[in-house]
């Protein structure tokens, strides 16, 4: 694995305009970064990327058929009283999963470390699956990178036969998100157009505009009922919300699935560690009350239950406290996770993002920062298989 500067393509910015890549400049700076890329080996994708997120996907959903059946596990993981049964139930039925995104911190020398699962809402899916795969052709058809260079990225492809998987028969589906949010508005938009691919019907709902009917059915804007819904929108925000006491009720088929809320809980890593203690791809975790987390010493990272793009997450190395960017998480609670920074190239650190599409690895997306928390302002960089 070598981050090897390079210079952009002639236009990039007015084809990423044309392509509705809106969000390649975020508040002024950069997002998207093409003066540089990452070059893997084959190996170091098929044994040291996809292997791990293959059998780490495996070890997850065990991990649900374990806590859905106790009211403890959920308790530590803050799920609502009133909302437990519609988490298990959800897992009894195995509703379907259509992706999710782990994040690894990996060099190419050592087994990559699990920092967390997004599990639920994770974005910058437009520019794995499409924007850096026209990158690669870009650079193939300009002879800057060899004719068989390649790319860990089949996802795309993957999404399109998973919806079709999910809904047989095409159908009417509803995608929300917040409609005021650029990035989240076209990640949505994208997933819309990979599921009219796949012979279906979408019709998008700002989250704020869902309405509910007098017979607990969830509505969209026009008054017709939401029966299958794609959101961009986390269940532990949904489970407190009004109507999170009416998600049964309404008979909505929700995708994410209520189960993930499970996954997508930073409180899953010391649930994984407790049950896998030494996997070579995870790190020692802890919850912050347990006595054991102490073990981990002066060094180690403060992750919040809940947050975002690295929010609230404090870096503690040697008993000095990293700043934090404070958006106000934590108030549920608190894990420790034994500190691994992510490896540093030329003054950067990239965190590799790998693709879950069902049950099947389907390529990474690549995100650095001159800091060691990779947060919402993190460039994007693209890769390629070069060896």
């Amino acid at each position: 694995m070598k981050r090897i500067a390079t210079t952009e393509r002639p236009g990039w910015d007015e084809k990423a305009e044309q392509l509705g890549f809106t969000w390649r400049h975020l508040d002024g700076a950069r997002y998207w970064d093409e003066r540089a890329y990452y070059a893997f080996s084959l190996a170091e994708i098929e044994e040291g990327i996809e292997a791990p997120a293959r059998e780490l996907h495996a070890m997850c959903l065990d991990l649900v058929d374990d806590v859905v059946t106790s009211e403890e596990l959920m308790a530590k993981l803050a799920i609502p009283e009133a909302s437990r049964d519609d988490v298990a139930e959800s897992w009894a039925r195995r509703d379907p999963t259509l992706y999710g995104r782990f994040d690894f911190a990996y060099d190419g020398t050592g087994p990559a470390k699990l920092y967390e699962y997004n599990a639920d809402t994770p974005t910058s899916i437009y520019e794995s699956g499409a924007f850096q795969w026209i990158w690669l052709e870009d650079m193939i058809a300009a002879d800057r990178l060899p004719a068989d260079a390649d790319q860990f990225n089949s996802l795309h492809e993957k999404l399109e036969a998973r919806f079709r998987a999910i809904f047989p028969g095409g159908g009417f589906v509803h995608f929300a998100s917040d409609a005021d949010s650029v990035e989240d508005r076209q990640t949505v938009k994208y997933l819309e157009d990979i599921a009219g691919q796949a012979g279906i019907e979408p019709k998008f709902v700002p989250v704020g505009e869902i309405g509910l009917t007098a017979d607990q059915r969830f509505v969209d804007q026009d008054g017709y009922v939401i029966q299958a819904l794609f959101k961009l929108y986390p269940w532990e925000e949904m489970f407190r919300e009004e109507y999170g006491a009416n998600i049964k009720a309404s008979k909505t088929r929700f995708l994410e699935p209520a189960w993930k809320a499970v996954l997508s809980n930073k409180g899953m890593l010391p649930l994984l560690w407790a049950r896998n203690a030494g996997h070579p791809n995870l790190l020692a975790a802890y919850f912050e009350d347990d006595p054991r987390a102490a073990e981990l010493g002066a060094s180690y990272v403060r992750k919040p239950l809940f947050s975002r793009e690295g929010a609230n997450i404090e870096l503690v190395k040697q008993g000095r406290k990293a700043r934090v960017l404070d958006l106000g998480y934590g108030e549920e609670g608190h894990i420790r996770q034994a500190l691994h920074e992510a490896p540093a190239f030329e003054g950067a650190y990239p965190v590799v993002g790998a693709w879950i599409v069902g049950d099947e690895p389907a390529g990474i997306g690549i995100r650095e920062d001159r800091s060691r928390v990779t947060k919402n302002l993190s460039r994007f960089i693209p890769h390629a298989i070069v060896g």
